[in-house]
């Protein structure tokens, strides 16, 4: 099903423009790059204070409601870029063993960040003054960090082709990766 969309998107002229566009597929792969550092530096400032690692004498609610507007401007772009790299490279991007690990990070990570707001919140009046956040938060925190580093990981290894389907390739890699016998 996934390797029959991304047909259909590579039938796209658009689509093959785009990733033969020396510079448009640079600029959007460029911009990808630079939202994503500023997303993740800011959400990293929020992980951080959750956490008690970093800015203690500032109450949470206040670093979080300054940083969450440009943080969440930096992840719509990061998003509609992401989306536009998938476009341009549907076959070979689906196929990737790699961005498949991401995309499941990813969901994870959304999880993760709705539980986060929804329990901090919730509970953000009884410990906002304090140096580190309720055990659930931090817990939050840190998986909001490992995920992450686990997305910037994986997504810049989706340029690699070690796992790539033209390869000969184990069974186990091949199912995961989605490889497809024609």
């Amino acid at each position: 099903m996934l390797f029959d969309l991304a047909q259909w998107v590579d039938s796209f002229e658009l689509s093959t423009r785009l990733h033969e566009s020396y510079y448009m597929y640079n600029w959007v792969e460029s911009t990808h790059v630079l939202t994503l550092m500023l997303s993740l530096g800011m959400l990293f400032v929020i992980d951080l204070r959750m956490l008690g690692w970093a800015f203690t004498g500032v109450p949470a609610s206040r670093i979080a409601a300054r940083l969450n507007l440009p943080m969440m401007i930096g992840f719509t772009v990061m998003i509609v870029t992401g989306l536009l790299l998938f476009f341009a490279v549907p076959v070979r991007t689906t196929q990737s063993i790699w961005f498949r690990i991401k995309f499941l990070l990813l969901i994870v990570a959304a999880i993760n960040a709705w539980l986060f707001h929804k329990r901090m919140n919730e509970s953000v009046s009884t410990w906002d003054h304090d140096a580190v956040a309720p055990k659930r938060l931090r817990t939050g925190a840190a998986l909001s960090l490992g995920l992450w580093a686990g997305i910037v990981t994986t997504g810049r290894l989706i340029a690699y082709d070690w796992y790539d389907c033209y390869r000969v390739q184990s069974d186990l890699i091949a199912w995961a990766a989605g490889c497809m016998v024609e």
